[in-house]
C-alpha cells in the first residue's frame, strides 16, 4: 500500500477540515447584497444571483459572514441564503461554523445514543410534583421581565395581527357555539337512526358547548397537570441560571401576547433531544439540546415564541375538545367519583390518568405550526427584537441533518425544516419589515 508523502498528508488535512469548517449555502432570491461589515449602513461590494452557492464561515448575530465564489468574503443576512442540511449526524463542525462553537456542548458525543421523549414515556410517566414545584418557583413576574428587557434595550411596540386569538372573558367561544350548532343540526338529520346514535349526539351536546370560563377554567387545570408528567419523564436540567433565562424571557414575550394574565411558566428539561412544547395554560417546556443550539437571547424569545402561541391559541386544548367529541359513547366532563376538587380539576385529572400527556406529541396540522412560526415572528417584533431570530433558530436546526436521531422527535409533530423556511419566505414580512432592521 503506497503512502503519501508528510506533506500531501498534511495538505489534505488542512483541506478537509477547512471543508468541514465552512457550512454549504444557496442563494433563495432573486438578487442579493453582500455587505462588507455586518450592518445594512456598511459599503454592498458585491450581488449574488439566485441559485449562487456560497459557504458560510461565521454567524455574526443576524449575518453570515460568506466566501464568494471569487474568493472574497462578505455578510449577507441570515433569510438571504439557505443553509444546506448537514450530511452528518449532529452538524459536526458544520453546526460549529453556525454558533460559534459555544452551543450544544457535548452534542456529538450524546447524538448516536440520544433517545428522544416518546408517546410511551409520556403516557406512563407519573407527576413529579417536586419538579414541577420547582419549576413554578422559577416564574419571573412582569416586573422582573420588564426589568430585564429594559436593560437588553427591548422595547415594547404596538405590531397588529389579524390572526391572534382574542378572547372573550364570560362569553362563550366562536368555535364552541358553532360546534353546538353543527350538532343540533346533525342530529336533525340523524334522528331517523335509532336511539343509540341520538344518547350519543346528546353526550356530545353535553361536551360542545362550553362557556369562556370553563374553557379557562380546564386550560388552568390542565396545565400543570401535563406539564408535571413531562417532568416525570424527564426532570428540569440542573442549571439556575437557563431556568431564569427562558423565564424572565418568556414572560416578555408573553407579556406581548393577547393573553398576558396566564400564569407562565417556562422550564428546560434534561434531555439531549431538540425539541419544545407547550401544555394548555401558559406551560413551555425546552430541551436542553434545543437550549444548547440557541446562541443569543432574541433566538431563545423566538422558540418561546412559537410555543407561547400554541397556549394563546389553545391548539393543544382544542385537540383535548376534539377527542372529547370523537369519544362520544360516554359523558367525558361528568365526575365519575367524588374528590370534591373543582370541575375543571377533576376534568383535567380524569384526562391524564387516561392519556398521560402525550397530548403534546400529538400532531398538529400544518397550518397551526406555520401560524405559530409567524406569531413567533409577531411577538418578537412586539417585544423589541428581530423577527428574522427564528429563521435563524430553523437554520441552525437545518445545521444538524436531515436525519439526525436528536430531531426524530420533533419531525413526527412538525412540518421539516425547508417547508418552514419555505413559507416564511413565500409569506415574507409583510407589516413586519420595519423591525428587521434591529440587531
Amino acid at each position: 500500500m503506497r503512502t503519501l508523502p508528510a506533506t500531501v498528508a498534511a495538505a489534505l488535512l488542512v483541506a478537509i477540515a477547512a471543508q468541514a469548517e465552512d457550512q454549504g449555502a444557496v442563494v433563495r432570491k432573486a438578487k442579493v447584497d453582500v455587505y462588507a461589515e455586518p450592518k445594512l449602513e456598511a459599503a454592498k461590494i458585491e450581488s449574488l444571483k439566485q441559485d449562487t452557492a456560497v459557504s458560510i464561515a461565521a454567524q455574526s448575530g443576524l449575518w453570515y459572514e460568506v466566501k464568494l465564489p471569487n474568493g472574497k468574503s462578505g455578510f449577507v443576512r441570515v433569510n438571504d441564503v439557505r443553509v444546506n442540511y448537514a450530511g452528518t449526524e449532529g452538524g459536526g463542525a458544520n453546526l460549529g461554523v453556525l454558533t460559534g462553537g459555544k452551543a450544544g456542548a457535548g452534542r456529538v458525543t450524546e447524538t448516536a445514543g440520544v433517545r428522544g421523549i416518546d408517546e410511551s414515556d409520556l403516557k406512563s410517566a407519573s407527576l413529579n410534583q417536586a419538579e414541577l414545584d420547582a419549576m413554578v418557583a422559577n416564574r419571573s413576574d412582569a416586573s422582573a421581565s420588564t426589568t430585564f428587557a429594559g436593560q437588553k434595550g427591548w422595547q415594547a411596540t404596538k405590531v397588529e395581527w389579524d390572526g391572534e386569538a382574542k378572547q372573550k372573558p364570560g362569553g362563550k367561544s366562536s368555535k364552541s357555539s358553532s360546534g353546538s350548532s353543527a350538532l343540533k343540526d346533525l342530529g336533525g338529520l340523524l334522528g331517523g337512526l335509532g336511539q343509540k346514535t341520538n344518547s350519543a349526539l346528546d353526550t356530545a351536546e353535553k361536551v360542545a358547548p362550553k362557556a369562556e370560563s370553563e374553557q379557562a377554567a380546564e386550560e388552568l387545570a390542565l396545565g400543570p397537570e401535563i406539564a408535571g408528567r413531562v417532568l416525570g419523564a424527564r426532570p428540569l436540567w440542573k442549571d439556575a441560571g437557563a431556568q431564569q433565562r427562558v423565564n424572565v424571557i418568556g414572560r416578555w414575550v408573553a407579556s406581548q401576547t393577547s393573553r398576558p394574565d396566564l400564569p407562565w411558566t417556562f422550564g428546560v428539561i434534561d434531555t439531549p433531544e431538540v425539541n419544545a412544547f407547550a401544555a394548555p395554560g401558559g406551560y413551555v417546556l425546552v430541551t436542553r439540546g434545543l437550549y444548547e443550539l440557541l446562541s443569543t437571547d432574541s433566538e431563545v424569545a423566538a422558540v418561546l415564541g412559537h410555543e407561547i402561541s400554541h397556549c394563546v391559541q389553545r391548539d393543544h386544548y382544542n385537540v383535548i375538545r376534539k377527542q372529547e367529541l370523537t369519544a362520544m359513547g360516554k359523558d367525558a366532563v361528568s365526575a365519575q367519583v367524588q374528590t370534591g376538587a373543582s370541575p375543571a380539576e377533576t376534568y383535567a385529572r380524569q384526562y391524564v390518568e387516561k392519556n398521560g400527556a402525550t397530548i403534546l406529541l400529538t400532531s398538529l396540522d400544518r397550518d397551526a405550526e406555520f401560524r405559530s412560526d409567524k406569531a413567533a415572528e409577531i411577538y418578537l417584533a412586539r417585544s423589541g427584537m428581530n423577527p428574522m431570530a427564528l429563521y435563524s433558530v430553523l437554520q441552525r436546526m437545518m445545521a444538524l441533518g436531515q436525519q439526525s436521531a436528536s430531531l426524530a422527535a420533533l419531525y413526527k409533530t412538525h412540518p421539516p425544516l425547508d417547508a418552514r423556511l419555505n413559507h416564511i419566505d413565500e409569506r415574507g414580512y409583510e407589516k413586519l419589515r420595519a423591525y428587521v432592521a434591529r440587531e
